[in-house]
This record gives structure tokens, C-alpha cells and sequence, in this order.
């Protein structure tokens, strides 16, 4: 029954009722129920004790259904224990890391989101190597799942923290209505972003590893790169959609802007172009990570490494 669970996607529950299939989408439905609920009584009564109700469940919600879909695909190595380390433990690190390195490393210019991207996915790979220090047999698809949790956990608290900052509005009182478009805006990109890329680089991680302790070696190195890059370009291609726009539509001060080495304002009948270049190019940059997650776990050396490694066939 549980391997059944494992490869259906259903929960095996011990009251007497049959199993729960896609028990992720039972969490989603209920969890979007909630959350609607409480954003609209808070609305109805102006009761600011409940914001804090509304910004948890808005954040946590997508990566909380994500690590439940993902538990019904683990292997026999993992357990629930390991998923809710890596989600909680692995998150909290994950932030404060990335904080405390950004801090005193970032500078403003024009490489500040790569160095974002570099500093969060570090953070976010060590927190996955701690948490999953235990292990003494790692695949491929252990490392995507687990690597994936860890991301979700950081994009689940960095979400709140975002919220919790777009609650205030510039005149200095609180404003639902922007903490509620972030939220809708942050779930909505949410499985597209640090779930995503840390699981290729865990993926990468656990296939080098197989066995003992989980080592760095020369392909989790260039993994490691290649997700800092794309978490780069996406966190910067606000300001890469600003300077394609410039170049293809801009006028003669905004190309001055440009070369004193400042980010210059779009105008009014450029914004369609901006708008196409921005979801133009995080479109891409997801398209590059799904196809790097996939050539990963469909290598056939590491499929073939999986295989020896837990005993049994190459998983599909």
C-alpha cells in the first residue's frame, strides 16, 4: 500500500477510508479556501489581528502543496522527518544565510542580482547538504525532491517577509489590497523560482554522491553555477527588459541615462514593448531550468547510478 501511495500520488490514511489521491490538490483547494476566507473578513471587519493569518497562508500555501506532492514521490530512504527538516530547517538557514551574506557582501550596481543569486543558492545548498547529513545513500531524484523542499521552505519565508513589506503603504498606513496582489503575484511565480533551482543543483549534488557523505565535486560545482545564473537573470530581468527596451525603442536621453551608467525611466508608449521583453525572458529562463532538470535526471549515467545505488531498476 505505501509503495502504491508512492508511485500514485495518494495517501495511505489509517482510519478505514480508502486512500487520499492527490492529496496535494485536496491541500491547495482547502488552503486557497482559507486563505480567501480570511482575507475577506479581514476586509469585512477591519480586524488587523488577522493579517498575520493572511500573510502565512498566502505564503506558505503553494510551497506547503509542493513538499506534499513531493512526499508522495519519495524513495524508501526518505521520510516525512527528513521533508519537514529541509522545509523548515532548511528555509530558516536558507534566509538568514542569504541575509547575513548580503549584507556584507552585495554592493548596488549592476552585477548585485548575480551576486544575489550566487549568495541564496550557496545558503540554500549547504542548508540541503546539513539537513541531509544523515543519509548515507543519495539518487538523483532524492536530491531534486529534497533540494526542491529546501527551496520552497526559503521561497515560503521570503514570500511572508514580502508581504509583511508591502503592507505598508507610502502614505503610512496599511494597504490589503498590495499585500494581497503580491501574494496572488509570488504564489503564482513561486514554482518557477528557488524550488525549482535548488532542486537541480540537489539533484546534481546527491547523483555525485551515492554513497557516505555528500561531497563537492567538479559536475555539482558547475551545477551550482549554472542555477546562480539563472536565479541571477531572473531576479534582474526587471532591469534587463528596461535596457532591451531602451535599445530597440529608446530616446536620445535615455540612451544618455544608459551610458552615465544609470537605469532610466520608460515611457508611457513603451511599456508593451517592456512587458513583452520582462515575460519574454523569465519564460526563457524557466524553460532553461525545467530542460536542465530534466537532462539531469534522465542522464543515463545517473539513472544507471540510482539504479545501482538503491538496487533495483533505472527509474523512468
Amino acid at each position: 500500500m505505501v509503495d502504491q501511495a508512492r508511485d500514485t500520488g495518494t495517501v495511505d490514511r489509517r482510519d478505514g477510508h480508502p486512500p487520499l489521491r492527490r492529496p496535494w490538490l485536496h491541500v491547495l483547494l482547502v488552503g486557497l479556501v482559507l486563505w480567501v476566507a480570511a482575507t475577506a473578513v479581514t476586509v469585512i471587519t477591519g480586524n488587523t489581528t488577522l493579517l498575520p493569518t493572511v500573510i502565512l497562508l498566502g505564503s506558505f500555501l503553494v510551497p506547503v502543496v509542493f513538499v506534499v506532492w513531493a512526499y508522495g514521490r519519495r524513495s524508501e530512504l526518505l521520510d516525512e522527518h527528513m521533508f519537514f527538516r529541509c522545509f523548515v530547517t532548511g528555509g530558516v538557514l536558507g534566509v538568514l544565510g542569504a541575509s547575513l551574506l548580503e549584507s556584507y557582501l552585495l554592493k548596488p550596481g549592476i552585477f548585485q542580482y548575480v551576486g544575489v543569486g550566487f549568495i541564496e543558492e550557496f545558503v540554500k545548498l549547504a542548508a540541503l547538504a546539513w539537513c541531509a547529513r544523515g543519509l548515507r545513500v543519495h539518487t538523483a531524484r532524492d536530491g531534486a525532491l529534497l533540494g526542491a523542499t529546501v527551496g520552497f521552505g526559503f521561497a515560503a519565508l521570503e514570500s511572508a517577509g514580502y508581504a509583511f513589506n508591502a503592507l505598508f503603504s507610502e502614505q503610512g498606513g496599511l494597504s490589503l489590497g498590495t499585500l494581497v496582489q503580491t501574494e496572488l503575484l509570488r504564489g503564482l511565480l513561486t514554482p518557477f523560482g528557488h524550488g525549482l533551482w535548488t532542486a537541480i543543483a540537489g539533484a546534481v549534488l546527491f547523483a555525485t554522491s551515492p554513497r557516505g557523505r555528500l561531497r563537492i565535486t567538479g559536475p555539482a560545482v558547475l551545477a551550482y553555477i549554472a542555477v546562480a545564473i539563472l536565479h541571477g537573470l531572473w531576479d534582474g530581468m526587471n532591469g534587463i527588459a528596461i535596457l532591451l527596451t531602451v535599445l530597440v525603442t529608446g530616446d536620445s536621453w535615455q540612451i544618455a541615462t544608459l551610458e552615465q551608467g544609470e537605469v532610466p525611466q520608460i515611457t508611457q508608449q513603451q511599456v508593451e514593448y517592456y512587458t513583452v521583453f520582462d515575460y519574454t525572458g523569465l519564460a526563457l529562463v524557466t524553460l532553461i531550468g525545467f530542460l536542465l532538470l530534466r537532462m539531469v535526471l534522465r542522464h543515463r549515467r545517473i539513472r544507471a547510478a540510482d539504479a545501482a545505488t538503491t538496487g533495483g531498476p533505472a527509474p523512468a
